[in-house]
């Protein structure tokens, strides 16, 4: 039989637990109050600070020429063959810069290297937002190992939600099928609790920002 001190006990933990939750439900969090950190120092340091944190790449550059010249640089290093690429600008601008690039279906599951645009960049986590709506499709944003996205600053947004009410007026009525954000390399830890880089779509997630 329990005696009646540990009954006591046992009582005063359950009030004590309300009172808790009372407190929390009377104490509402302010419709005001900042949801996310600052952005710090500024929008395009605090995004690049944000995706290499989460094991990403940002490679900034202050002009467009100046992109194109970076990335032959990395596919030079890398000893990457081609780069695959859907997108009708993106592949005039690589065959420009002598970038050696195909679209072509037989070269799609043999590739090492996919690149894209990107509807829109959030800052605060370091993340891309992409859509159906592109030309490269959905594909490519999960199946190369290595996926290069290719921004200019004015797509860079703050928060989340700004990057949701942009898309919001861009299309309009007509949204995409599919809107997604990737935020940072595909990784999982369910293998004892070890972090795998590349488990469900790419190893390496490289972004080249335009400054003008």
């Amino acid at each position: 039989m329990q005696s009646s001190s540990s009954r006591e006990e046992i009582l005063q933990r359950i009030a004590a637990a309300q009172s808790g939750r009372l407190a929390f439900v009377n104490n509402p969090v302010s419709e005001t109050a900042d949801i996310y950190k600052p952005i710090l120092p500024d929008a395009v340091t605090c995004f690049k600070n944000e995706l290499e944190t989460i094991s990403g790449q940002c490679i900034l550059c202050d002009t467009e020429a100046e992109l194109y010249a970076k990335l032959k640089t990395f596919v030079e290093q890398k000893e990457i063959p081609y780069i695959f690429c859907r997108d009708t600008y993106i592949s005039s601008q690589l065959n420009q810069y002598n970038i050696k690039t195909s679209g072509a279906e037989k070269d799609f599951e043999l590739m090492s290297v996919g690149i894209t645009g990107c509807e829109f960049l959030v800052a605060r986590t370091g993340s891309v937002l992409v859509s159906s709506a592109s030309e490269s499709g959905r594909q490519m944003t999960v199946f190369p190992p290595i996926h290069i996205v290719l921004a200019h600053i004015s797509q860079l947004v703050d928060y989340p939600e700004d990057a949701l009410i942009a898309i919001q007026d861009k299309y309009g009525d007509t949204l995409p099928s599919t809107i997604s954000t990737i935020t940072g390399p595909s990784r999982t830890a369910d293998i004892e609790k070890t972090l795998v880089l590349g488990a469900h779509g790419p190893k390496e997630l490289i972004v080249f920002l335009s400054k003008v």
